[in-house]
């Protein structure tokens, strides 16, 4: 599986947005800040999620970004496919679709296999949700900072 770039943007802003909740909404150059990411790409991805329905904007100098809904209903696979397209789409070369209609059974074969590799993809991002994302998050700053005391 192959996630785009825009789309691993679009997961870190998700978990920023996530972690900063609150009733402001948070600026596009401050998660660009503590994430590291370009903030005219990190727009283009802003603007994308708030087309899909991901967060929600607010204009004017107090404006920024939040989240749509609560990060437990909103899973990795929502953000991936907002950004980057369905995930249930043949991601196999044109090739191996051609030779898949009907030349050999084992053609058909590696056909029946990607397609479950497919469906085991879209479960595992089905099943992670922002907010599982965002207590690991937690889970790892707390030990880093028991192990900076040690």
């Amino acid at each position: 599986m192959r996630v785009s770039l825009k789309a691993t943007y679009g997961i870190m802003a998700s978990i920023d947005l996530a972690i900063q909740t609150g009733n402001v909404p948070i600026q596009s150059k401050a998660i660009a800040r503590r994430q590291g990411i370009p903030v005219r790409f990190l727009e283009q991805v802003l603007h994308a999620m708030k087309q899909a329905g991901l967060v929600e904007s607010v204009r004017g100098a107090q404006g920024g970004y939040a989240l749509a809904k609560t990060p437990s209903e909103l899973s990795l696979a929502e953000i991936v496919e907002a950004l980057d397209g369905p995930l249930t789409t043949p991601k196999q070369p044109a090739t191996l679709h051609r030779r898949a209609s009907g030349r050999t059974p084992f053609d058909s074969l590696i056909c029946d296999i990607w397609a479950r590799v497919r469906q085991a993809e879209l479960g595992v991002l089905s099943s992670v949700t922002l907010k599982d994302l965002v207590d690991r998050h937690r889970q790892l700053e707390q030990e880093r900072a028991l192990m900076y005391h040690i």
